[in-house]
């Protein structure tokens, strides 16, 4: 498993709702955990390693650490947004080094299953709200890069061009396969 960047096509899917929670989804949860750990993100959905699930890690400790402040979240729905911020330097494990404005709910409530396949709703703030919309829009394709205003997209042209231009190199060195096309 490896986290896959833009312009991947897999970035671009619509998840698919998990039906079950089995052995599959508990390792790829797992896997997804130590993933977001090892390159340092607070998030991580599973589009972001090309599974075609509704399935996501956090972790709202603003240094990624505390275990006890980590979730995994299985077909999580965002039921309620309050207020708005404009976060400063939001980024994604999918667009490396790539950080821009971007204008979020300041307050969220969230309903999705844990690994038990309990039912948890929480309502959250700040951080821990802009985590969850930045990973739940990962589940419908949308990217942070959409939630930009013109002046950051307009900013951030050359590194997305550049990201594009390396998913090509990677393609026709053999590492994405052949008929893997973005979709933008």
């Amino acid at each position: 498993m490896k986290i896959v960047h833009y312009p991947h096509p897999a970035l671009r899917v619509k998840a698919k709702p998990v039906e079950r929670i089995d052995g599959d989804i508990q390792k790829a949860a797992a896997q997804m955990l130590d993933l977001m750990y090892k390159h340092d993100g607070l998030g991580l959905a599973a589009p972001q390693v090309a599974l075609d699930a509704q399935l996501l890690v956090l972790n709202f400790d603003s240094e990624g650490k505390d275990p006890a402040r980590e979730f995994v979240a299985i077909n999580p729905v965002i039921v309620e947004t309050k207020g708005t911020a404009v976060n400063d330097r939001e980024g994604c494990l999918s667009f490396p080094g790539l950080y821009q404005n971007v204008r979020r709910f300041k307050t969220v409530v969230v309903q999705f299953y844990n690994l038990k396949g309990e039912l948890i709703q929480m309502e959250c703030h700040d951080l821990a709200a802009r985590l969850w919309q930045h990973e739940v829009d990962h589940l419908q394709g949308t990217l942070f890069i959409d939630r930009m205003g013109s002046l950051g997209l307009h900013r951030s042209q050359k590194d997305l061009e550049k990201f594009i231009a390396d998913f090509e190199k990677a393609k026709r060195k053999g590492d994405i396969p052949p008929g893997t096309e973005p979709r933008l």
